[in-house]
């Protein structure tokens, strides 16, 4: 269904419950427009004046397998009326059983002990406890640019805006690095490859700064997700792997928005030919009900009965949304779709660029793609100003997309998507460019 704006929002009733919110609600969010929803289904949303909107976010990457999916609505209903809540930390029950088999499943071997939790900042803490658990160690390394939540272990290792950490210091022990971007190598090396330079800054850090002997874990996104939708050289992760494998550092990957195929395979990381020592879970995975993540193997997950759990972990409902998530993900074909779409997505984002100045680059892998605006291709000065603009217009014209990094627009839309809703919404958001860069050239 194409969108159908009937009311220019925010209409009356939006405008009721936003200044409702702003009397309760912690100022602490930021909303990118003032889109309040009251329903949604496949890959459109309504808001409470009955405008409907074709969803290019789903929901920040969480409606993979489309909104209120009716098997996973169904699972949902079935079980909440025998159990919503099963006391995981303390008792036994079936159902998170059923669920991390079934995830497992998926999953490339050793990686068979599952630790459940409730969200994905929730899943990066329980994996940097059992890195330092295992190891014994205290440091931490992650990337310049990645999100991993805003808990104090998640947000240590958090560095895609100042305002994330504004405040809030000192934070755990973590050494960042910048992270591989082949638009713009870092260290302004624009002769090296961004791989090469990464690696080459990992070990003078190694030289300098902290001794490898000392690390628990390297944190990194197998394709970083709030800094940019940034993927990085197809070595970069095997290299990674490798430097830590020599040094008896655990790889953690931070999946939570890059998997249950976003990118086409369950794992991003399947793509780059790497296994992780722990993966973190999250956002898709619960079908839209709050559940968290954290795999590894026997051999690291040896922590002890007790060492970490929380109440609502194993959440009885949470884990009958995941197995219907993790059976609809397992149909025949599903990644296929992803790959065929994203590159149908892709190719009318390469032709947009072809038009547009404005557009520097565009990238992606699968369903995960970004264009990257800039005031000039030469000068790669990012565009944020333009992009919050095409993004309100897009909105008012009934599409719905968010930002990432400091001048992209992501497009994560459900994996359900098709050809026609594609070209919808490649159609808005052309509409949507052409407004913006006339309103700059009249400037």
């Amino acid at each position: 269904m194409e969108p159908l704006i009937k009311t220019a929002p925010p209409g009356p009733n939006a405008r009721a419950i936003l200044k409702r919110d702003a009397q309760v609600i912690s100022h602490s969010m930021a909303r990118q427009y003032p889109l309040v929803l009251r329903n949604a289904s496949g890959v459109n949303v309504w808001d409470v004046d009955d405008n409907r909107y074709l969803d290019f976010t789903a929901g920040i990457a969480v409606m993979n397998v489309g909104w209120n999916h009716p098997d996973v609505v169904h699972a949902i209903e079935q079980q909440i009326k025998i159990l919503s809540h099963g006391a995981f930390l303390s008792f036994y029950s079936d159902i998170p059983v059923i669920f991390a088999e079934r995830l497992t499943d998926l999953l490339p071997s050793p990686l068979n002990q599952v630790y459940l939790s409730n969200s994905g900042a929730e899943s990066v803490e329980a994996a940097m406890k059992l890195a330092r658990y295992r190891t014994k160690r205290k440091y931490f390394i992650s990337f310049y640019g990645g999100f991993h939540g805003r808990t104090y272990g998640a947000l240590s290792l958090t560095t895609t805006k100042v305002v994330h950490r504004k405040g809030f210091g000192p934070f755990l022990p973590v050494i960042h690095v910048p992270f591989p971007n082949p638009y713009r190598p870092c260290d302004g090396e624009l002769g090296a490859t961004a791989e090469g330079t990464t690696l080459n800054i990992l070990e003078k850090v190694f030289r300098k700064e902290v001794s490898p002997e000392e690390v628990a874990a390297v944190f990194v996104e197998p394709i970083q997700g709030e800094g940019g939708y940034i993927v990085p050289p197809k070595a970069f992760l095997g290299e990674l792997r490798s430097i830590c494998d020599e040094n008896g550092i655990l790889l953690v990957l931070d999946e939570v928005q890059s998997g249950c195929y976003r990118t086409g395979t369950f794992l991003a990381s399947e793509q780059f030919g790497v296994t992780p020592d722990i993966v973190c879970l999250s956002k898709a995975i619960g079908g839209g009900l709050p559940l968290g993540v954290t795999i590894s193997s026997e051999e690291v997950m040896t922590w002890p009965p007790g060492s970490h759990a929380s109440t609502f972990a194993g959440n009885a409902v949470a884990c009958a949304a995941g197995t219907a998530v993790v059976d609809i993900m397992k149909e025949p074909g599903f990644g296929d779709h992803v790959v065929q779409m994203g590159e149908y997505l892709l190719k009318g984002l390469r032709e947009m660029q072809q038009d547009y100045e404005i557009i520097g680059d565009v990238r992606g892998r699968g369903l995960m793609s970004a264009m990257e605006l800039v005031r000039s291709r030469v000068t790669k000065e990012p565009a944020a100003e333009e992009r919050a603009a095409i993004i309100l217009h897009a909105f008012k014209s009934g599409l719905t997309l968010l930002p990432a990094g400091e001048s992209a627009i992501r497009f994560c839309p459900p994996l359900t998507i098709e050809k026609e809703d594609v070209d919808t919404g490649l159609e808005i958001l052309r509409a949507s460019i052409k407004t913006v860069a006339l309103t700059r050239t009249k400037q």
